[in-house]
């Protein structure tokens, strides 16, 4: 039972909060490598927040290298990271703003599309099987803005993985991480939930699964282009000027 978690009067966001907790017991050893978190929803019960609340601790731990995030939502302690996975600066103490928005897309852009191309030749059987178990269970939750949101997540990551290059992996992820940070204050669950949208992002992630699957590099760079622009152009729509 997890008696040790209370949100008390946290200075910080809520989510801030949380990470630290958890990050606390994990550095300290109370919570070993091995060790299952709770479950999303008795984490959120626990500390009396909403459950995007507590996805966004959870990911800010997964970027950390702190936990591992599986299909399912289910989360395990990793062993202690080195100082050398900390790939990207922590942008947690900037301002939200449309520029910094703008500059986290380019370089998701640069380095998703290049992340296609390379796991279009290097991609095996099993990186082959995890998509499409992805796939699935993102049409068959096509407007639910909670699978929606994680399954997206989980694509993009299953593909920079599809690279074979853990560099690449780990600045999917540090760069994933900095992307919830970065607009954590706007409507992005809507995007979600609007089933429409939901159900065109579904189409987009299994072209590029195709181009994946047809060891198709440029089709998979194409593909990848034209998803993060749709995804930019809906984005930028719940940004303040």
């Amino acid at each position: 039972m997890l008696k040790w978690i209370s949100l008390g009067s946290p200075k910080k966001n809520h989510y801030e909060h949380i990470t630290e907790q958890l990050k606390a017991l994990i550095l300290n050893g109370e919570l070993p490598p091995g060790a299952k978190l709770p479950s999303t929803k008795e984490l959120s019960e626990r500390f009396g927040v909403g459950r995007s609340t507590t996805r966004e601790a959870l990911s800010a731990l997964k970027a950390m290298g702190l936990i591992e995030i599986r299909q399912g939502g289910n989360c395990t302690v990793r062993s202690i990271p080195s100082p050398a996975h900390s790939l990207l600066p922590d942008l947690s103490g900037l301002q939200t703003n449309k520029q910094t928005i703008l500059e986290l897309i380019e370089v998701r852009k640069s380095l998703e599309v290049s992340n296609a191309a390379i796991a279009a030749l290097k991609r095996d059987d099993h990186d082959l099987h995890s998509l499409e178990a992805i796939l699935a269970e993102m049409e068959q939750h096509v407007g639910d803005e909670e699978v929606g949101e994680r399954t997206d997540l989980l694509f993009h990551l299953t593909l920079a993985k599809a690279t074979h290059n853990s560099i690449l992996a780990h600045l999917f992820e540090s760069l994933s991480h900095q992307m919830e940070i970065g607009i954590r204050e706007t409507r992005r669950m809507e995007i979600y939930s609007n089933h429409s949208v939901s159900a065109q992002f579904f189409h987009e992630h299994r072209a590029i699964y195709e181009a994946i699957k047809s060891k198709d590099p440029e089709a998979a760079q194409s593909r990848m282009k034209e998803h993060l622009l749709h995804e930019k152009s809906i984005l930028l729509k719940y940004l303040a000027d």
